[in-house]
């Protein structure tokens, strides 16, 4: 009789073996998702661009960079061309990817005198760029720091020509600026969107955002990182992204989702919870958006379902210090990158960690997923 318990407990260890094998092979039998027949671009060290084919997640082919290092990546509005700031924010270069080459590139430093380009945006018809800049002369004693200035620089005549005053008279460091689809305003992005027309760039009209409805305070947009603003996945005009606010009362930051029509003026915004450190991506198709908490030794991948306004998902992940994310083409990967060779990629509907892409050498820009289709 005294065995009788003994051979249950064996009988029910390898019955749960055979469930674990069974659902082991469950999972191995899963197909594995493909990101979609897209293109990724990043830049890498110590002077190039990757060019990858999403559906093989091979390098496909690289475009030299002649200002050196490459830290910031801005795709053109017809998604012919990039525009590359280097690493010491002073050359800006702009390539053809169909002809994997240099169009155009300049500076504005000479002498004694160093430009920085703190912000960038190229025009919809690549005629000009917009740039926030502040020089640093360099004096026999000391150094003189400039105030800072958003210029026109023309790519034609190849100059700097005009200055457009700051709002107010208040000066920035730096801003994310984003043009309209036809390319007739430019909207200066913050709390408050300051909105110009681009023939004078006369500010004609200003947005505040900080208060978005009765009963909460002051708000904060997330309108992109250092790398600026990749709106590719959103409807011309629109900017969809995680914005937080306060609770007048209580002084909670609460977080929330805002879809911002940037023509229309309005913001479709609700709160989802407790503000955190969360970046957010939109999925391509534009009903679903991912976020990445990272904090060290603690690190969470988050799923937002954008047509019930809830958070579906949150799991946490083996991470890497430093990251940031995006979604594939067709929506069903993330891929986790920044820092290091690697782009680690991940199953979007489980987080289950699939592969990882290993580039020749340390990625030094964002990255940038553009779908098998032109701009609509």
């Amino acid at each position: 009789m005294a065995r009788k318990p003994i051979a249950c407990a064996a009988a029910l260890a390898v019955g749960a073996i055979v469930l674990s094998g069974l659902a082991a092979r469950a999972q191995e039998s899963r197909p594995t998702p493909n990101g979609g027949n897209g293109t990724l671009y990043i830049g890498g060290y110590p002077n190039l661009i990757w060019i990858l084919d999403e559906a093989t997640e091979k390098i496909a082919g690289t475009i030299p960079v002649q200002v050196g290092i490459p830290r910031r990546l801005t795709m053109s509005e017809d998604l012919k061309r990039l525009y590359v700031l280097s690493a010491e924010s002073e050359d800006l270069e702009i390539l053809d990817i169909a002809a994997r080459t240099t169009i155009d590139h300049f500076k504005l430093s000479e002498a004694n005198r160093k430009v920085r380009i703190n912000s960038f945006a190229p025009d919809p018809l690549n005629r000009y760029v917009i740039l926030i800049t502040r020089t640093a002369t360099k004096l026999n004693d000391r150094f003189e720091i400039g105030p800072s200035v958003m210029e026109q620089y023309d790519l034609q005549q190849h100059k700097v020509t005009r200055t457009i005053p700051w709002p107010d008279g208040q000066e920035r460091d730096n801003a994310n600026l984003l043009f309209s689809p036809d390319g007739k305003l430019l909207y200066f992005l913050g709390t408050e969107v300051l909105i110009f027309e681009t023939e004078n760039f006369t500010q004609v009209d200003r947005w505040d955002m900080s208060n978005l409805e009765e009963g909460l305070g002051q708000a904060s947009v997330n309108f992109g990182g250092f790398g600026g603003i990749d709106n590719l996945n959103d409807d011309p005009g629109f900017f969809t992204t995680t914005m937080t606010v306060e609770d007048p009362v209580q002084h909670r930051r609460l977080m929330g989702v805002a879809r911002i029509n940037l023509t229309a003026k309005t913001n479709e915004f609700y709160t989802l919870g407790p503000a955190g450190g969360v970046a957010f991506t939109l999925a391509p198709d534009r009903k679903h958006g991912y976020g990445l908490e990272s904090e060290i030794g603690r690190y969470q991948f988050w799923t937002f379902d954008l047509v019930n306004r809830q958070v579906t998902s949150r799991t946490e992940f083996a991470g890497r210090p430093r990251m940031s994310l995006k979604t594939s083409s067709n929506g069903q990967l993330l891929y986790v990158f920044v820092a290091g060779n690697t782009i680690d990629v991940y199953e979007a509907s489980s987080y289950r960690h699939l592969r990882r892409i290993e580039l020749p050498g340390d990625q030094t820009t964002p990255l940038l997923v553009v779908p098998p289709r032109a701009r609509p």
